[in-house]
């Protein structure tokens, strides 16, 4: 079970950080990754992090949002700066996730997946 927390609103060029709390397992064993849907829109990845730690990022967000992981605490975050109004979506962590960010590569929806409840990031002018 993934359970999500943070997220909300924030001005153009704020910040917001999104927290997924995660079973221990998914957190040292599998990759992860961060995906989004804003409305009208299908799904797409944010960022992934394989399971040695490293992350990447789709262009999009690089260099704006920094995804990392507490191996302790077993939560994964993604960090948020510089926020556009087009980051404006329904953000959803996910696992098992690509290894590495791929466009149009989405984590499937079966048994042995596990997706977090979704939380709203809201970005204004």
């Amino acid at each position: 079970e993934l359970v999500q927390s943070g997220g909300g609103s924030a001005q153009n060029g704020g910040s917001l950080r999104l927290s997924c709390a995660a079973h221990g397992a998914y957190i040292r064993e599998y990759c992860m990754g961060w995906f989004r849907q804003a409305p009208g829109k299908d799904m797409e990845g944010v960022a992934t992090i394989h399971n040695d730690g490293s992350p990447t990022y789709s262009d999009s967000v690089k260099g704006r949002f920094a995804v990392s992981r507490d191996t302790t605490q077993n939560i994964l975050y993604l960090q948020m700066d510089n926020l556009k109004p087009e980051d404006t979506a329904m953000y959803y962590c996910a696992a098992p996730a690509p290894c590495r960010y791929v466009p149009g590569v989405l984590p499937g929806r079966g048994e042995r997946n596990s997706w977090g409840q979704g939380t709203q990031v809201t970005v204004s002018t």
